[in-house]
This record gives structure tokens, C-alpha cells and sequence, in this order.
């Protein structure tokens, strides 16, 4: 069957035009043009909107009256509505919105939400659709509405296609190329020319322009939709272009990794009742790095507000694997937690059984041998909790979670379960979106908290759940990643929002990835509002755990500077990124309250940081703690400590060997 596309198509501008709405006839060409523009509050973005008679419809996106990007391409692909085109213009609608929102979880408690708005009607003889499009001054986004036509009730969508096209072949930085069984949400980024491009770049995709402005492609608001990706497209040069996830085909899935192995169905990729809106299409600019990652909320608020009417059950804070599934390993976790100002304990894969094994039960505690011999009684283990103040969460693998998430959420009620860590949970297709989802908003009916494991990545969606705290779609110091890796992350993963780490300190891995003092700093500088900390190592008293399977567990210690893991807290009231070079070096400084925490982690080369302490507050005294690696030092650790009192006046100057880092705890007299 055929399909019908909508064509937003690269316009033949013979004759220059104002961006304006309205009527211009070119003479040259006979060509009949209707331009509308979207400008940010502040007027420096703008979301230009061209309709033609006969190049069909195309947009840029300009900053300062300069093209970022240059006239860009637009398909639908359906076989149930032809949208082929030519569109006319047959309504528009204008909204101008100034407000803000306040949170408990994010990197900012006062979240700013400004923005002009224009819907765009648009008509063909055989199709309507309506464009909804937004400028902020942090950047700009568009989304879709096909609203009721023909009779219809319900539509498929073969694709959506968008080319984003370039004046040069800049610089991108891109994440594996997708295939069958293997990672790419936690793969190893590339810079690369955006022409070199390779099917299924992650989103947000981060753009050099220039060395003052840095775009990121993005996406906002993706809960029952395919997810979209990026590559070059072959048909424009120098475009980027989007496309959406087809459906799984025989879902296979690695036991080790949990990279699906499947192949895709490139038709029907979107199936949806009438009328409906599409997820965000959303262009970040920023003049830095670091302007872009302040920024980066504007994923946020493209999406609705909370629907959790009362959030006050739902608490971020630090967390604690527990590494020898035991009953007294459980007991003494629960007293270490209680002790260092953490939250939760956390039992990982093992507890029910072999999580690859589609017979294991979630609804029964069933050890794994391979995992642990046992005892472990967790309803002791619960009480005991509770008793100390303390939160319990569990890991379910998406295998169990498919099949008995009904029957887990009240069971896991009754046992005083405060949290969920979902496991290899399928991504990209609308079914496996729409599940994960619904799953997210029904384990908050039973007020439990999630993290989302693996390869899903977010588009803003806990701003609506805020009980999905945290998630993965990283690689993080489970896989020995190098201080340079993170500092990739740090500017390219990280627009999109929090990101589970899964922090080491004594493991031996933490000599290869960076140092003591670096690790540190991951906490302030990889926003999480669920920090897990001390990934691989046990509490004292805690069984001895020797069969590997948790890596080189070591008892965790008492070193003097793990005071600041027991204060630093994992959510904030302000954000500043001092630093920001990508893969080199990254500072930010974060308050709470009227505490600051400054975390600085450097890359390959010797560095000297000058710390300007101007985001403190006038006429006040700091107190404070400086951790930087000192071989020295004679613990395990070699941390080093000082302490100084600043203000904002005052510089600091930090020297930083190659792949080491530093921390500051900062406390208002």
C-alpha cells in the first residue's frame, strides 16, 4: 500500500523574505509563501515556520537573526491519511506564558517556565494537522497534533522523519551505532563529523557549532510513542536525520548485558487513537557547556505537571547495595545506613531467584545459589528497617516485572517495600515505552519510588512521576569508565536529567577509573536524586561475600572523608557549572540550603583550577572542607583534608593531577 507523506521540504529561497506571518508572493518564482515566527522571550531564539504552495513547508532555527539551522525537512509516513500536501494556513494561535514550579527533586527547587507559543492549523485536501510550536529563551521545541479527520478513529504511522540540515559538517558527539545485541543509551561516545553519523545515535545529541554555542537535539515527553534516534541522512548532506523505533521482532535478550538482540519492524511504528499529540522535538542552544546543562529543565517543562496530588511519601536520598543477600548482612546495612545519614538498602538481583530464568517468582524470596547461600529472612530485615528509619528497596528484572507487576505491588506493600529498581527493561517501541510508563505510574499508586535500569533514557516524565527518581541510560562506574568518559557524560547524557551511577569508592576498579578524591565528586557532579553509594563493598560486620560475583568487594572503612558522602546531600536548590570543557574538566557547585558542594573531576592532562567562590552569598563567612588526593596520605584512601574559610570575594586555586579530582563541602557561618 502506498505511503502518504507530509513534506516539510527544503524551500528554494530565490527571493529574500522578512520572518514574519503573513503573505509573500515572489515574483521570481510565483511561489506562494506563508512564514511564521516563534521568538523566545528574550528574543535571541527563533522557531521560523515556512508554508509554500510549492516547495511545501519547512522550519529553521535561527539565534540572533543568524540560521542555526538551515531550512529543514519534515515527512509523516501513513498509509491511512495522505499527507502529501500542499498545506495552506488556516489558523494560528498565539500564547505567551511566564511562570515557574517548585520541586523536591531536581537541581534547581525553583524551576523557571517561560515561553511564547503558536499553534499553526494547517490544511490540506487530504489531511490536517496542527503544529504546536514553543521558544524559550533556553531554546526551542516542536510537537505534532493530528487531530479527528475522515472518519477516522485511530491511525498508524510507518515514520516520522525529520533532516535536520547544517552549513557545515559540524562536529557531533554520537554514541554507537545501533544493532541487534548491542548497548548504545550506555555506549561509548564519539566525536565525529555529524555526515559520519550511524543509525540509532541517543538522544540528547550534542552539536559544536562554535565555541559559543553549543546546540543538543533532543526529545520531551515520550510515554506512549516510538523513541526517536539519530543518523546522517543519506538523502541531504550535512543534515541530521531523525526517525522512530520500529517494533521488536521475537524479543531475545542478552543474559549478561541485557542488549536486546531482536531485529525491527520499519512499518507501523506508531499506532494511536485520534486526536493525539506527538512527544517534543526539542533544539537546546546554550553559549557552553555548562549553559546548556543549567539549562537543561527545559526537558522538563515541556512536560505536565505532577499528578501525584500528595508527594510527601516520596523521599530521594543516598542508598546502599547490600552485597551478601543475608539476613545479617541485611541487619548491619540497615545500622550503617542509619548511622551515615543515608536512606535506603538495596538488594540487587538474586533475592527471587536467577533473574534471566522466566521461571523465577518475584512474589517469593527464592535465593539464587550463585548469588548467595543464605539465610535471608527480608521480612526480618523490613521490620528492622523501619524500626531505624530506614527504606527498603528491591530489584525486579522486566521478565518478572511483565508478568506479575500486579501481583507484586500490594504484596510488596505488605512487606513494607519502599522502592522498585526495574531491570533490562525493554526500550525504544511504542509498546515497550507505553508499558514502562503505565508500570511507573502504578507502582505509585502504591506510594513506591522507581529507578529505571539500563538502556531507557529520559525525556522529563518525572516531572509528571516524580516517584521515577532516577535511572540509568548510562555507562557508569559499573563498567570501570575513565574519568575522561564521565566528563563526556557530564555534558552530553546529563542534559537529560538524572542519571544512577551506581558510585564505587573501595573497589579496585576506582584506580583505573580515577581516584578516591574524583569519586567524590561524582556525587555532586552526576546529578541523581537516588545516589547509590559504595556500589561493590560491605558494611563491617556484614558476611564475607568471596565468590566474585559482586566484583572485588572490600569492607568499607572509616576513613575521615567519607563525612562528606554522609552530608552531602542528593537533591538541590541551585546549580552553577564553574568549569566545563568536555572530556577534559568539569566543576559545578550545588546548594541546599545554605550549604554549597563543589565537585570537580579532571581528565587526562594536568590542570591548575582557579575556583571563584562569586556564587556564594554577600557578607557572609564559609566554612569549609577542601578533599583532594594526596599519596601521602596514609590510609587506604589518600584523601586529603583542609580546612579554610571563604567568601565571595575570595579564589582558590586547586592543582589537579591527570585523572584525579577534588571536593569542597562549604558551610555558612
Amino acid at each position: 500500500m502506498q505511503k502518504h507523506p507530509i513534506v516539510f521540504s527544503n524551500a528554494i529561497k530565490q527571493c529574500t523574505f522578512l520572518a514574519v506571518l503573513g503573505l509573500l508572493i515572489t515574483g521570481c518564482t510565483k511561489e506562494v509563501k506563508s512564514i511564521v515566527n516563534v521568538s523566545s522571550p528574550n528574543g535571541e531564539h527563533a522557531f521560523v515556520l515556512n508554508v509554500s504552495d510549492k516547495a511545501g513547508i519547512s522550519f529553521e532555527v535561527e539565534k540572533e537573526s543568524k540560521a542555526l539551522i538551515q531550512s529543514s525537512d519534515f515527512r509523516l509516513l501513513s498509509k491511512d491519511i495522505d499527507f502529501s500536501g500542499p498545506y495552506e494556513i488556516v489558523g494560528v494561535a498565539k500564547n505567551s506564558y511566564q511562570g515557574e514550579w517548585q520541586t523536591r527533586f531536581g537541581e534547581l527547587s525553583t524551576v523557571p517556565d517561560v515561553y511564547n507559543e503558536t499553534e499553526v492549523m494547517l490544511e490540506s485536501a487530504t489531511a490536517k494537522i496542527k503544529l504546536i510550536i514553543r521558544a524559550y529563551d533556553e531554546g526551542v521545541a516542536f510537537a505534532y497534533e493530528i487531530p479527528a479527520q475522515g472518519g477516522l478513529q485511530s491511525i498508524s504511522l510507518d515514520d516520522e522523519l525529520i533532516s535536520y540540515r547544517f552549513d557545515q559538517d559540524y562536529e557531533v558527539w554520537s554514541t554507537p551505532e545501533r544493532k541487534p545485541g548491542r548497548l548504545t543509551a550506555q555506549g561509548e561516545y564519539q566525536k565525529i563529523p555529524l555526515s559520519q553519523l550511524k543509525a540509532g545515535a541517543e538522544r540528547p545529541l550534542l552539536i559544536e557549532y562554535s565555541d559559543d554555542i553549543k546546540i543538543a537535539l533532543a526529545e520531551a515527553k515520550l510515554v506512549d510513542y516510538a523513541r526517536l534516534s539519530y543518523s546522517a541522512d543519506p538523502n541531504a548532506p550535512l543534515s541530521i536525520l531523525s526517525s522512530l523505533d520500529g517494533k521488536l521482532i521475537r524479543v531475545k535478550q542478552d543474559t549478561i548485558t541485557g542488549a536486546l538482540k531482536s531485529g525491527r519492524k520499519q512499518v507501523d511504528k506508531v499506532q494511536k487513537n485520534l486526536p493525539f499529540q506527538s512527544p517534543w522535538r526539542v533544539i537546546m542552544i546554550g553559549d557552553s557547556y555548562g549553559d546548556l546543562l543549567e539549562k537543561n529543565y527545559l526537558i522538563q517543562n515541556l512536560n505536565d505537571p505532577s499528578a501525584i496530588a500528595d508527594e510527601s511519601w516520596i523521599e530521594p536520598g543516598k542508598v546502599l547495595r547490600e552485597t551478601t543477600l543475608t539476613t545479617q548482612g541485611g541487619l548491619r546495612a540497615v545500622e550503617f545506613v542509619a548511622e551515615h545519614n543515608m536512606q535506603y538498602v538495596h538488594f540487587d538481583a538474586g533475592w527471587y531467584g536467577n533473574e534471566m530464568d522466566d521461571s523465577s517468582d518475584a512474589t517469593t524470596v527464592t535465593l539464587d545459589p550463585k548469588r548467595s547461600k543464605g539465610p535471608f529472612d527480608l521480612q526480618k530485615i523490613t521490620a528492622y528497617a523501619k524500626e531505624k528509619g530506614v527504606k527498603v528497596m528491591l530489584y525486579v528484572n522486566r521478565r518478572s516485572l511483565e508478568r506479575q507487576l500486579d501481583e507484586l505491588l500490594p504484596l510488596f506493600k505488605e512487606w513494607g517495600i519502599a522502592g522498585i529498581k526495574f531491570g533490562f527493561v525493554k526500550v525504544g517501541d511504542q509498546e515497550a515505552t507505553a508499558w514502562l510508563h503505565e508500570a511507573i505510574q502504578k507502582v505509585a499508586d502504591y506510594e513506591m519510588i522507581v529507578d529505571v535500569h539500563d538502556e531507557y533514557r529520559p525525556t522529563g516524565f518525572s516531572r509528571t512521576y516524580p516517584n521515577l527518581l532516577t535511572q540509568e541510560g548510562i555507562a557508569g562506574d559499573e563498567t570501570s569508565v575513565s574519568n575522561e568518559h564521565t566528563l563526556i557524560t557530564m555534558f552530553t547524557r546529563m542534559l537529560a536529567g538524572a542519571a544512577d551511577n551506581t558510585i564505587c569508592y573501595y573497589n579496585k576498579r576506582v584506580e583505573t577509573m580515577g581516584s578516591h578524591a574524583s569519586q567524590l565528586a561524582k556525587t555532586v557532579c552526576l546529578f541523581s536524586p537516588l545516589q547509590f553509594l559504595y556500589w561493590y563493598d560491605r558494611v563491617p560486620a556484614a558476611p564475607e561475600k568471596l565468590d566474585g560475583l559482586w566484583g572485588d568487594t572490600k569492607t568499607i572503612g572509616n576513613e575521615p572523608e567519607l563525612e562528606f558522602f554522609d552530608n552531602v546531600p542528593t537533591t538541590w536548590d541551585e546549580t552553577k557549572v564553574l568549569e566545563a570543557e568536555i572530556a577534559q574538566l568539569g566543576v559545578i557547585a550545588r546548594r541546599k540550603g545554605s550549604d554549597w558542594f563543589v565537585g570537580g573531576i579532571n581528565g587526562p592532562g594536568n590542570r591548575t583550577v582557579v575556583l571563584d567562590f562569586s556564587f556564594l552569598e554577600e557578607g557572609k563567612s564559609y566554612r569549609s572542607k577542601l578533599y583532594t588526593d594526596d599519596a601521602s596520605v596514609n590510609t587506604r584512601t589518600q584523601v586529603k583534608i583542609e580546612e579554610l574559610v571563604v567568601k565571595k570575594s575570595d579564589n582558590l586555586t586547586v592543582e589537579l593531577p591527570a585523572n584525579e579530582g577534588f571536593a569542597m563541602h562549604l558551610v555558612a557561618e
